[in-house]
C-alpha cells in the first residue's frame, strides 16, 4: 500500500470514462424530446416488491431494483432464468412506454451484488470487504469485481450498488464489516481495483460482461459517532475528505458511474444548508446537503455520473416525507430509490407539482436525467438487446462455477489473519483427531454474514448455498468423518480422544441496524451474547482438560477477546469469509508431509481492540502526512491503545511475540445494584407513560422511529396505534400490527435514554407485567422483549398465552425477570423496558404496564 498524501482542498477527479461529445450530442436531443412526466420517470427507482411492468409502461420508469430478500415471485431458490425472464419482462414494459414516440430509452435493473451477486441462489459468495481488506491484495479485488459482473449480466441485470468505500472507524457500527478498513490507505488502493473489475473500463462497460458499478455511501458513513447507525460525524472537513472520501477519489479515477448518499449526517458548518434568507442551519443529513452532493461531488471533483439516494432515505430529511423528495431532488439527488408503490407515485406527483409551481427548477431535473441518460449511453444499454438476448444469458452456469468459487477460496484464505501461534501448534496434522467445536464450528450463517440472500442473512442454511461449506465440513474432507468429531457445546471434554481442539467462535448473522452495539455496551465478544459467553466457557474447560487449542473467529469487526486469546494456542481471525470453509483449512492444516499447504497472508485491516470500551480505531495519529490531529478528534492518552495494531499478522515462520499471557481488561465493576423495593411503571399510574416513557414504532421499512400519540391515532406502514382507556380507567394503547416485521417500544426520550441496570427487580423476584386485550389473535410469533435490538437478541414469544385469552377481555400477562434473563436479555442495560414485535398480523390493546419488585408469578 503506497501512504496517502494530504490533500489541502477537494480535488478534480480524471475519470476513465470520460466525457464523449458524440454521447452528449445524443443525449441532448433525446432529453430535448421529453415531456415532465417521462423525464421524472427516469428518476425514479421502485423495488421489484411494489412495482409491475404495468407501472414500468404507464409512468414510463427508468429503473428498477430488487432489495435484499426479494426475488421474482418471491421464490428464495428463484433460478438464473426466472431473473432473466423477470428483468425482460421489465425491459419490455419500458421499450412499450416509448412505443409511439420517435425514441426509445432502455430499462436498467439495479441490485445489492456487495460480496459476489449475493441476492441471487446459486450465486458465489465471496468474503466480505473487511475480510478482503486484511488479505492486502488489491488486483485480487479487480478479479472479484470482474466475476461478480459477469455472474450479475447472466441475470440479466446491469447495475450494481457496489462497492462500499466506507472507512469505519468504531467497531460498534453493526455496517463495519462492509468496509475495507479503518485506515485510508487500503480504502483508496481497494475502490478502484473493484470499479475497474465490475466495469472493464470505459470499453468493457459497454459490453455485455460488465455492470455499471457504484460508489457509496457519500460521505462519512464509517465516522457516524459512537457507530450510530444513519448517525452523525462530526468530524472536520479535512478529516472527512482525507478519510472518509478516500475510497471516491480512487473509484470515481477508475470510472464509476454512480455514487449513492449516506443515511448518516454530517455535523460541520461548512455542510449546513441555509434556508433562504435566514443565513441560518437548515438541513445535516447528507441527503439534503447541496453543499456535498452538488458543490463538493458534482461540481468540485467533476462527477458527471448518477447520484443516486439510498432506500427511502429521503424520507429523513428536513422538508421531506416519504412521499415527497424535493429538497432531496434541489440538493442534487438524480435517481430516488423509493420502495413503497403509494410513496414512489406520491414522490412522482409532488416532484411534478414542485416543478410547475417553480419550487423545483426544470433545469435540475434536466441534469438530473441527463446524468442517467449519459449513464446508460456509456453502458451501451441501446445497443445491448433484451435480457432474454445477451451473450451472458446463455451463460446461466457462470453462477457458483468452479472458477469463481476458487477464487472466492483463494479470498478466504488470503484473508486469516495469525493473532497467535505458541508451541508450534500449527499447521495441523490431517491425519491427526480433530474436535471442531464452538458455536461457529458448522454454521454457514455465521461465516457469510448479512447481504447474503436476506437482508440480514440469520434465516440461511446449507439448502440456500449449494455447495458451501462450513468449517467442520472442511475439516471432515481433510481428516475424513472418521477422525473429525463435531460438537459445539460439548458437555463431556474427553482429551484422550483428540489430537486438538479446533473452537470456531463469532458473531451471528447480521446487517444494517440490527448489528449496530449500543454505545453503553461493552465490544466484549463474550460479552454480547449468551451464546457467546458459551464459546468462552468451552475454551476455559477445554484449557482446564489440558487440550491443545486452536481458535478461529468469525466476525465482522475486532472485538475484545483477549481472554479468549490467552486460553488458545493458536488464535486466527477470519472475519466472514463466506461459502468457502476449506479457504481457512488450507492455511490451518499442513500437508501429507507436515509442511504447510499455504502460509498466512492476511494482516489487521484494523487495529485490535484492548479493553472492552475501545470502540474506536486508534486515532493517533492517522496515517496521513501533513495532517495535524484537532483538538476534537484526540482521544485521551491510551484510551485506543491496540492490543494488535493496524497491520500486525503472523507467517509461520514468525517468532510469536505473545508467549506470555496478554493482560485483560479488569476495570468493569459488575456489582448489581440491591433489591428494587418498588415498581417502575411503563405505561399507567394515571399518566400516558411512566417517569419519562414514550412509545414508538419500528419496523423493515421504518427506518426512521415513529413516535407514538396518546392524543390521536399513529399510523404507518407497519403498525396503527390508537390511544385508549383501559378498564381502571388509564391509558391504553390499541395496537394493529400489519404483516411487516413491526416493534413497538418504550424508551425515554434524549439523554435519558441511556440504559438502567434493572437487576435489582429481578432480585427482588419481579416481573414484567402488564394489562392485555386481544381483538386479532397474532398470525405469527410476538415476542416479548426489554431492548430495542429487533431481533438480533432473544424475546419471548406469547404467542401461546395471547391465543390461549378470551378475545375482547382485558387480561394480566406478567412474566418473570429471571425467565428474560435465562433468555440472554441484558438486565445491566435496559434501555427500553417493554418491547412487542412480530412479523404477523395482530391486534391487541396493552395498558398498565410495569416491573414490579415482588413476588414473581
Amino acid at each position: 500500500m503506497h501512504p496517502l498524501e494530504h490533500l489541502p482542498d477537494w480535488p478534480r477527479v480524471t475519470s476513465a470514462v470520460p466525457a464523449d461529445p458524440a454521447v452528449e450530442e445524443r443525449v441532448g436531443a433525446v432529453l430535448a424530446q421529453l415531456t415532465l412526466e417521462e423525464k421524472i420517470g427516469q428518476m425514479l427507482q421502485p423495488e421489484l416488491a411494489e412495482l409491475t411492468p404495468e407501472d414500468v409502461t404507464a409512468y414510463k420508469l427508468g429503473s428498477a431494483l430488487n432489495g435484499a430478500g426479494i426475488w421474482p415471485g418471491g421464490a428464495r431458490h428463484a433460478d438464473p432464468s426466472d431473473w432473466v425472464k423477470t428483468t425482460d419482462a421489465y425491459w419490455e414494459a419500458a421499450e412499450a412506454a416509448y412505443a409511439d414516440r420517435p425514441f426509445r430509452i432502455p430499462f436498467m435493473w439495479a441490485t445489492d451484488a456487495v460480496h459476489g451477486h449475493n441476492n441471487v441462489f446459486g450465486a458465489t459468495i465471496f468474503p466480505h470487504n473487511i475480510g478482503l481488506g486484511a488479505a492486502r491484495d488489491p488486483e485480487l479485488l479487480r478479479r472479484i469485481g470482474a466475476a461478480t459482473a459477469r455472474e450479475i449480466t447472466a441475470t440479466g441485470m446491469d447495475w450494481t450498488f457496489a462497492p462500499t468505500v466506507t472507512t469505519p472507524r468504531d467497531r460498534r457500527w453493526g455496517r463495519y464489516y462492509e468496509g475495507w478498513s479503518e485506515e485510508a490507505e487500503v480504502v483508496r488502493a481497494y475502490a478502484g481495483e473493484m470499479v475497474h473489475g465490475l466495469q472493464g473500463g470505459a470499453e468493457g462497460l459497454r459490453t455485455d460482461r460488465h455492470v455499471v458499478s457504484c460508489v457509496k455511501h457519500w460521505v462519512a458513513d464509517g465516522g457516524t459517532a459512537d457507530g450510530g447507525d444513519r448517525g452523525t460525524c462530526r468530524s472536520p472537513e479535512d478529516l472527512v475528505r482525507n478519510i472518509h472520501a478516500a475510497g471516491y477519489f480512487s473509484g470515481l479515477e477508475a470510472g464509476a458511474q454512480s455514487v449513492m448518499v449516506s443515511f448518516s449526517s454530517w455535523d460541520d458548518p461548512a455542510n449546513y444548508d441555509h434556508s433562504p434568507g435566514t443565513g441560518e442551519p437548515y438541513n445535516l443529513k447528507v441527503h439534503g446537503s447541496r453543499y456535498l452532493i452538488t458543490d463538493v461531488l458534482k461540481e468540485r471533483m467533476g462527477f458527471d455520473g448518477i447520484v443516486i439516494s439510498d432506500w427511502d432515505a429521503h424520507a429523513e430529511v428536513s422538508d421531506c416525507s416519504i412521499g415527497d423528495a424535493g429538497y432531496v431532488i434541489n440538493a442534487g439527488v438524480d435517481v430516488l430509490m423509493v420502495a413503497g408503490r403509494d410513496a414512489w407515485r406520491s414522490v412522482i406527483e409532488r416532484a411534478l407539482a414542485g416543478v410547475r409551481s417553480g419550487v423545483i427548477p426544470e433545469s435540475r431535473i434536466d441534469d438530473a436525467v441527463r446524468r442517467v441518460l449519459r449513464v446508460k449511453m456509456r453502458a451501451g444499454l441501446w445497443e445491448k438487446p433484451r435480457p432474454r438476448d445477451r451473450s451472458t444469458a446463455r451463460e446461466t452456469g457462470v453462477l457458483g462455477c468452479a472458477e469463481h468459487r476458487a477464487l472466492s477460496r483463494e479470498a478466504a484464505r488470503k484473508s486469516v489473519v495469525l493473532l497467535k501461534n505458541t508451541g508450534g501448534v500449527l499447521p495441523l496434522d490431517p491425519g491427526g483427531r480433530v474436535l471442531v467445536t464452538g458455536s461457529g464450528a458448522d454454521d454457514i450463517q455465521k461465516q457469510t454474514g448479512g447481504w447474503t440472500l436476506t437482508w440480514q442473512g440469520n434465516d440461511v442454511d446449507l439448502a440456500d448455498l449449494p455447495g458451501a461449506t462450513t468449517v467442520a465440513g472442511a475439516v471432515r474432507g481433510i481428516t475424513g468423518d472418521a477422525r473429525c468429531t463435531v460438537d459445539p457445546f460439548p458437555e463431556r471434554i474427553e482429551p484422550e480422544r483428540h489430537d486438538v481442539a479446533l473452537v470456531v467462535i463469532g458473531e451471528d448473522s447480521y446487517a444494517e441496524m440490527r448489528g449496530t452495539i449500543k454505545p453503553w455496551r461493552s465490544i466484549g465478544y463474550a460479552d454480547l451474547k449468551r451464546s457467546y459467553a458459551r464459546d468462552l466457557e468451552t475454551l476455559r474447560r477445554l484449557r482446564e482438560a489440558g487440550m491443545r487449542v486452536v481458535t478461529v473467529m468469525l466476525t465482522g469487526r475486532p472485538l475484545y477477546t483477549t481472554e479468549e486469546i490467552n486460553l488458545s494456542d493458536a488464535f486466527a481471525v477470519a472475519w466472514l469469509p463466506g461459502t468457502e470453509g476449506a479457504g481457512i483449512t488450507d492455511v490451518l492444516f499442513g500437508g501429507p508431509d507436515g509442511a504447510p499447504r499455504y502460509d498466512f497472508r492476511g494482516r489487521l485491516p484494523a487495529s485490535w481492540p484492548r479493553s472492552r470500551t475501545a470502540s474506536a480505531a486508534n486515532r493517533i495519529p492517522p496515517h496521513i502526512p501533513g495532517y495535524r490531529v484537532p483538538p476534537e478528534e484526540q482521544a485521551p492518552e491510551g484510551e485506543h491503545e491496540p492490543l494488535f495494531p493496524y497491520g500486525f499478522g503472523l507467517s509461520l515462520d514468525e517468532p510469536d511475540p505473545n508467549r506470555h499471557p496478554l493482560p485483560l481488561d479488569t476495570a468493569r465493576d459488575d456489582t448489581p445494584p440491591p433489591p428494587a423495593t418498588g415498581p417502575l411503571p411503563v405505561l399507567g399510574g394515571g399518566s400516558g407513560t411512566g417517569p419519562g416513557y414514550g412509545f414508538r414504532i419500528g419496523g423493515h421499512n421504518t427506518w426512521s422511529r415513529v413516535d407514538i400519540s396518546f392524543e390521536e391515532p399513529t399510523e404507518c406502514l407497519v403498525v396503527r396505534s390508537e390511544p385508549g382507556t383501559a378498564e381502571d380507567g388509564g391509558p391504553a394503547l390499541s395496537l394493529r400490527f400489519k404483516g411487516y416485521p413491526a416493534f413497538v417500544y418504550a424508551q425515554r426520550p434524549g439523554p435519558q435514554s441511556d440504559p438502567l441496570d434493572l437487576r435489582g427487580h429481578a432480585a427482588a423476584d419481579g416481573c414484567l407485567a402488564f394489562r392485555v386485550r386481544v381483538t386479532e389473535r397474532p398470525s405469527q410469533p410476538l415476542y416479548l422483549a426489554c431492548h430495542d435490538d429487533y431481533p438480533a437478541q432473544p424475546g419471548l414469544d406469547l404467542t401461546e398465552r395471547l391465543s390461549g385469552l378470551p378475545e375482547g377481555s382485558w387480561a394480566e400477562l406478567s412474566v418473570p425477570l429471571s425467565r428474560l434473563a435465562e433468555l440472554g436479555m441484558d438486565l445491566r442495560h435496559v434501555d427500553v423496558p417493554f418491547m412487542l414485535y412480530t412479523e404477523g398480523t395482530a391486534e391487541i390493546a396493552v395498558a398498565d404496564v410495569r416491573w414490579t419488585a415482588g413476588e414473581a408469578p
